[in-house]
């Protein structure tokens, strides 16, 4: 599998069967509705919610991480929005796509 969801983030040129990938999109609103959030902060939280890693989103509201298998969880960070968590499972040879509403 070269690719991820359409309109989503590309996986060509990660050896996927050798990472944990975590990516998404972070949109405002739900359905057909929804907007792409570029500039939010996507941060990854382990298992004891101690803070990982942090990176904004794109121009199109998407963000990527490389993590170890296990339970993570994405908090969003936007302006005009609450924080949102969302729990996600990393496993090694797999891309966990995550479509975050704020």
């Amino acid at each position: 599998m070269c690719g991820a969801t359409v309109g989503g983030l590309s996986t060509e040129g990660i050896n996927v069967t050798k990472e944990a990938v975590i990516q998404g999109q972070v949109v405002r609103g739900t359905g057909d509705d929804a907007t792409p959030v570029s500039g939010a902060y996507v941060r990854l939280l382990d298992a004891t919610g101690e803070f990982t890693a942090e990176v904004p989103t794109s121009a199109t509201g998407h963000f990527r991480f490389f993590a170890g298998d296990g339970q993570w969880t994405l908090r969003t960070l936007a302006p005009k929005a609450d924080p949102v968590d969302r729990a996600v499972q990393a496993q090694t040879g797999s891309v966990a796509e995550v479509l975050i509403s704020i």
